[in-house]
């Protein structure tokens, strides 16, 4: 069956995306990283997107607050090959998925467009009554 290119990510690649989210989330949790930084954050993993071959993971983070998001993001790339490892030994793919770690911008630009829709100018403008243009 070939996928068309319209179409999102295959069932089995959210799967495998959810099963490293997870088991992430669960290391970062238990604090098995010997990390001082990442020791004094609170770290969520808030999506993981796996490439199509299932060799590359991009993982997006964010840090309590967004405090640190820099210091945080080094720490977790100075231990990528433990997080690597860690992943490898309780999902059981035919590779090894190479992680890369991002911060996750979809908060701040939720928070962006939500002001920007309580701006008073904008507020007044979807207010207005509608014209029909028949």
């Amino acid at each position: 069956m070939v996928q068309q290119q319209n179409e999102g990510p295959s069932v089995r690649l959210l799967r495998v995306g959810e099963q490293v989210r997870h088991v992430l989330s669960e290391i970062l949790q238990r604090g098995d990283v010997h990390d001082d930084v990442l020791a004094s954050h609170v770290v969520s993993v808030t999506e993981v997107r796996m490439s199509p071959d299932l060799r590359h993971a991009t993982v997006f983070i964010k840090s309590l607050l967004g405090q640190d998001e820099d210091a945080v993001l080094k720490a977790l790339r100075t231990n990528t090959a433990y997080l690597q490892r860690e992943v490898a030994h309780r999902i059981r793919l035919k590779y090894a998925a190479r992680l890369k770690f991002l911060a996750d911008e979809s908060f701040d630009e939720g928070s962006h467009i939500d002001k920007l829709l309580r701006d008073p100018k904008v507020a007044r403008d979807l207010d207005a009554p509608q014209e029909d243009s028949e």
